[in-house]
């Protein structure tokens, strides 16, 4: 049975906070709503939105799911 993203059927929201500033809801389900926060604009968090979608979506690529965490600065890093 394929792996699923725990991310992959969130839902998102941007809210206004009392500081004036934004943040976004974060909601996945069976499971209780998370808050990112402090984004300067509204566009600020819709961008955040946008990327974290983005990177779920490469990781639900095929091979992508591996068993062993890697270093960020395998491969290129020596060249």
């Amino acid at each position: 049975m394929p792996k699923t993203h725990p991310h992959a059927e969130a839902t998102y929201r941007v809210i206004s906070l009392d500081d004036g500033s934004f943040g976004v809801e974060v909601k996945i389900p069976d499971s209780h709503p998370t808050r990112i926060s402090r984004f300067a604009t509204e566009a600020d968090a819709e961008a955040w939105i946008t990327e974290h979608q983005r990177r779920i979506e490469a990781q639900m690529q095929p091979g992508h799911w591996s068993h062993g965490r890697r270093s960020p600065r395998m491969g290129n890093s020596h060249r």
